[in-house]
C-alpha cells in the first residue's frame, strides 16, 4: 500500500513540476517577446543588426526548468515575432536570433546545472558568451549572409558597404571583415551585457533558482527509482 502511495505521490509531483515548467515557459515567452519588440540599433552597427534583452527570460527559464525549456522559449519568442509581422528580414533574423540564443542558453544552463551557485552563474555566462560568439560567426558566414543574398535580394557588396559605412573605426571590404568587424563585436557586446544584467537579476532570485532546480532533480530521481 505504501509503495502505491509513493508511486502516486511521485506521479503527482512530476505532474506538478511539468505544469510549473509550462507556466514558467509561457510567462517568460510573453516577456521575451515584449523585450524583443523593444530592440534598438547600436552605434557602429548596420541597421539590420538590432539589440535587445529578450534572451534573458529564456536564460532564466533554462536556469529554473532546464536547458530544453529555455530553448523552447527562444523558439516560441521568434515564432510569435515572425507571425505578428514584426520581421523585417523575411524571417532570417528570427532564425539567426533563435540559433544564437539557443547556443548561449544551452551552454550557460548546462554549466549552471552542474554548479548551482554564484561561481557557476559567472562561468556559465562567460562560456555562453564565448560559445555564442564563435558559433554565430560560422552561422552568419555560411548561412545567414547567403540567405540575405538569396531571399532578401541583398547582394554581398551591399552588405559589406552597409557594415563599412556604419563602422567608422575600421575598413570593411570583404565577407570575412563583416564577420570579424561587425558580427563578432556585436555578439561579444550582446553576450557581455546580457550576462551582466542576468547576473544582477540572479542575485536576489538565486534561492528560487537553486531550490527549483534541486526540486526538479529530486522528482526526476524518484520517478526513475519507481
Amino acid at each position: 500500500m505504501s509503495e502505491v502511495t509513493t508511486n502516486l505521490k511521485s506521479r503527482n509531483e512530476s505532474r506538478k513540476a511539468l505544469i510549473r515548467k509550462i507556466a514558467v515557459a509561457g510567462v517568460m515567452t510573453a516577456l521575451a517577446e515584449v523585450l524583443m519588440m523593444l530592440e534598438i540599433p547600436l552605434p557602429l552597427m548596420p541597421g539590420f543588426l538590432k539589440y535587445d534583452f529578450s534572451d534573458i527570460p529564456a536564460l532564466f527559464t533554462g536556469f529554473a526548468c532546464g536547458p530544453i525549456a529555455g530553448v523552447v522559449v527562444e523558439l516560441l519568442k521568434n515564432l510569435i515575432h515572425f507571425v505578428l509581422g514584426m520581421s523585417t528580414t523575411e524571417g532570417i533574423g528570427e532564425v539567426a536570433n533563435f540559433i544564437s540564443g539557443s547556443i548561449f542558453i544551452l551552454t550557460a544552463t548546462i554549466i549552471y546545472l552542474r554548479m548551482k551557485n554564484k561561481k557557476g552563474v559567472i562561468l556559465s555566462l562567460v562560456f555562453g558568451t564565448v560559445a555564442l560568439t564563435i558559433a554565430t560567426s560560422f552561422v552568419n558566414y555560411f548561412f545567414c549572409i547567403p540567405l540575405y543574398e538569396k531571399v532578401c535580394g541583398f547582394p554581398l557588396p551591399v552588405i559589406i558597404d552597409l557594415c563599412d559605412k556604419a563602422n567608422t573605426l575600421v575598413k570593411i571590404d570583404s565577407k570575412l571583415d563583416v564577420i570579424l568587424m561587425t558580427f563578432v563585436p556585436f555578439n561579444i557586446f550582446k553576450g557581455i551585457t546580457i550576462s551582466m544584467v542576468a547576473f544582477l537579476c540572479y542575485i536576489p532570485l538565486r534561492r528560487y533558482f537553486e531550490d527549483k532546480t534541486e526540486d526538479a532533480d529530486v522528482v526526476k530521481d524518484e520517478a526513475e527509482e519507481n
